[in-house]
């Protein structure tokens, strides 16, 4: 058994772990920062594969945005950040589907490959990265970039109620602005 080996069950383990608190926490933004660890573990999982750049995109794209993301709407839209029993489940059932898939899944992958070893292709470099990403994925990108900012623009309308609404007249003309008096005055009697 190698270093990688070691390193590849270890975070593995990690990634494993915090998803699985992920999921069985009661508090929200604690949720949202275990799946950090999760995503980042995931990202190390990619380093010690040798596939830095995907690596970089993990951590900037799903650790750096969307669970920023993710917790900015929590913010936003005020839910409940302390621990919230609301929803809860038994996890009895839940562990027994999810750890059937888990089986099935493994056992349709060793019985697809079989432990072969397939010819990897030559490696890219970051130039032919980088022209596939501004040539043929820009629009891609860019549709995903215009989701993401109506997402968060939706978020902060929900979060906002306020914003849009005419505000009411006060029952003292006293009170009443100086632009509210000119337009009660121009009202025919």
């Amino acid at each position: 058994m190698t270093i990688a080996d070691v390193l590849l069950l270890a975070l593995g383990a990690v990634a494993v772990g915090a998803g699985a608190l992920v999921v069985t926490s009661t508090h929200l933004v604690r949720s949202g920062l275990y799946l950090v660890i999760s995503l980042g573990a995931i990202a190390g999982l990619y380093l010690v594969l040798g596939a830095e750049l995907v690596a970089w995109v993990q951590i900037l794209v799903y650790v750096g945005a969307v669970v920023v993301l993710l917790l900015f709407a929590v913010m936003l839209t005020r839910a409940p950040i302390g621990p919230s029993t609301d929803l809860d489940r038994p996890i009895g059932p839940s562990a027994l589907i999810g750890g059937g898939v888990g089986l099935g899944l493994a056992a349709l992958l060793a019985d697809a490959f079989r432990w072969i070893e397939y010819p990897r292709p030559d490696p890219g470099t970051a130039e032919q990265v980088g022209r596939q990403v501004f040539g043929t994925w820009v629009l891609p990108f860019e549709v995903l970039s215009i989701l993401l900012l109506s997402a968060l623009v939706g978020a902060i309308v929900l979060s906002r109620p306020d914003i849009g609404r005419r505000t009411m007249q006060p029952d003292d003309p006293e009170e009443a602005t100086e632009g509210e008096r000119d337009a009660d005055e121009e009202v025919p009697a």
